[in-house]
């Protein structure tokens, strides 16, 4: 939660339908950081 404290503090649009869709990019940027930062591992033979 604290993530999408850090991508602003408030909604910026009043319309509902609006307000979820800017959740949902802000969700997607947190999870497009969280992947930058995953690192990969394989199994060796």
């Amino acid at each position: 939660m604290h993530g999408v404290e850090l991508l602003g503090q408030r909604l910026m649009t009043r319309d509902f339908d609006r307000q979820v869709a800017e959740v949902q990019m802000r969700v997607a940027i947190l999870n497009s950081y969280t992947a930058v930062g995953i690192s990969v591992r394989k199994a060796i033979a």
